[in-house]
């Protein structure tokens, strides 16, 4: 589980906001709402959302790791701390580091970069269904859809760049005259790099008119466009308005009927990205001593990705803040039989893990073990319950009467998310596994299984693993934790 996606780049690719720890909050499929917090300092205001459709261009973006990281903390002071963080964990040494984290060693070398011609397949895969839902072509602009199908990494503001892909015909983009040197340098990595139809527009230009016109010399100006459902309304008007001839619906059965489904190759990359979690949360939970706050230990995993050669990241909640699904600001000290849940993942070439695990140091409860059995018992349900052809609410349900039938009901009262959401290149795309969605499931869609118990004042439990739906089934990418006390499955 996590606040929103949170897209983890490396140094080398990082703009220099993002490497002062500032993260620009990636496209969010199928999420309807809004919330947010905001941050006010001297160096000014950080609009941060919760859980919301956003992109690069609507301003900088604090992960919900850093935002809990600083929390009381001026933003002045957040800007700083990222740095000194990954600083910290990029200089030091194996001798300066706990035993386990020490032992961790590089996996980058597993990670095989997604190809062009992988992105060239995806985008005849769209071309398909943009003409099985009676569509003429689809807009793409910065985000994640873009990368998908592209490889492009582009951040223009509030200026236009688009790509239109229509079914049939070549596609064509539309860049800021200044920004075409950097536009031809990225599209000469993917699939139509020998031939792109790039136009261009100066400073004092309509751009939207050159997407018309692009319309028009494809034959589809009176045409049903798909807007990727990312792009802002600035853009999507502008567009309307300079070609009125054409209709204007979601992209979203095209980018995310190719998105959901995923091909061994990325598979492959989730996996991995799910194995480099797991072994970073075991080497800082065996780190971990009586006294350690909550940082302390999101430090220790910042280490742990360090040594694995993946950028990752992990939001860490102690004793009665664990009731908190998305944790809290409050300073946190773990003591001797205090419930720990440690949330988020890493990425790999682009794609992600999301992985909860919650545990004890020293001796559990027994209400602690009976609450731990009963969400245990749900995630297997709901592993049990995933199958292609069945609704998505269905797995929900799976899992929610388990816990319901335990004590823990009715409906949200404690078990208080949906079950969980797909998961790729975001940390949160389509599908859902909620309650209402008749949407059904299919081979090779990927999603996260997490139930959980939140008791407010006392303590919260969450199993999170990421899930992969088969030909006749289900699987996880990663062992179910077996206990409390031994939450890795060893002595």
């Amino acid at each position: 589980m996590s606040v929103g996606p949170v897209r983890r780049t490396s140094v080398a690719e990082k703009s220099i906001p993002q490497r002062l720890g500032l993260e620009f909050d990636p496209p969010t499929f199928g999420t309807t709402k809004s919330c947010g917090f905001h941050l006010q300092s001297k160096v000014g205001s950080l609009n941060c959302l919760y859980n919301g459709p956003t992109s690069p261009s609507e301003g900088l973006m604090i992960s919900r790791r850093r935002f809990l990281e600083v929390g009381g903390v001026s933003a002045g002071a957040a800007l700083a701390l990222p740095c000194a963080t990954a600083t910290a964990a990029s200089n030091a040494d194996d001798s300066s580091l706990p035993p386990p984290l020490a032992r961790l060693q590089s996996r980058k070398s597993e990670a095989t970069p997604i190809t062009r011609e992988e992105r060239g397949e995806r985008q005849e895969r769209a071309r398909k269904l943009i003409g099985e839902n009676s569509l003429d072509a689809i807009v793409l602009m910065e985000g994640t859809s873009l990368r998908y199908f592209t490889g492009m990494r582009w951040w223009g503001g509030e200026r236009t760049f688009a790509l239109v892909l229509p079914a049939k015909g070549a596609a064509f983009y539309v860049c800021p005259a200044f920004e075409e040197g950097r536009a031809q340098e990225q599209i000469g990595n993917g699939p139509d790099a020998a031939q792109a139809d790039v136009r261009t527009w100066q400073e004092n230009d309509n751009p939207y008119r050159l997407i018309a016109q692009g319309l028009k010399d494809r034959g589809i100006a009176s045409g049903k466009l798909g807007i990727e459902e990312t792009v802002r309304f600035v853009f999507s008007d502008g567009i309307a308005k300079a070609a009125p001839q054409a209709t204007f619906v979601s992209a979203t059965p095209v980018t995310a009927g190719c998105r959901m489904i995923k091909s061994a190759h990325e598979m492959a990359l989730m996996r991995l990205a799910s194995q480099v979690t797991l072994a970073v949360y075991e080497a800082a939970y065996q780190s971990m001593h009586d006294g350690m706050t909550q940082h302390d230990v999101s430090g220790l995993i910042d280490q742990g990705y360090n040594r694995m050669g993946f950028p990752g990241e992990a939001s860490v909640m102690v004793g009665e803040y664990s009731a908190f699904p998305h944790g809290s600001t409050t300073p946190q000290v773990i003591r001797e039989g205090s419930i720990v849940m440690i949330d988020d993942g890493c990425t790999v070439e682009g794609y992600e893990s999301d992985i909860t695990r919650t545990f004890v140091l020293g001796k559990a409860s027994d209400k602690m073990k009976q609450v731990f059995d009963i969400v245990h018992r749900a995630q297997a349900a709901a592993l049990a319950a995933a199958r292609p052809g069945a609704e998505c609410g269905s797995v929900d349900a799976a899992a929610r009467t388990i816990i319901t039938e335990a004590g823990y009901g009715p409906d949200y009262k404690y078990f208080t998310h949906r079950l969980g959401h797909g998961m790729g290149m975001d940390m949160h795309e389509w599908p859902y596994l909620v309650r209402g969605n008749a949407a059904k499931l299919q081979t090779n869609m990927t999603t996260s299984n997490e139930p959980g118990i939140y008791i407010r004042g006392e303590f919260g439990i969450r199993l999170e693993d990421d899930m992969h739906i088969t030909e006749n089934g289900a699987e996880l990418f990663t062992p179910q934790s077996p206990s409390l006390e031994k939450p890795f499955g060893k002595g």
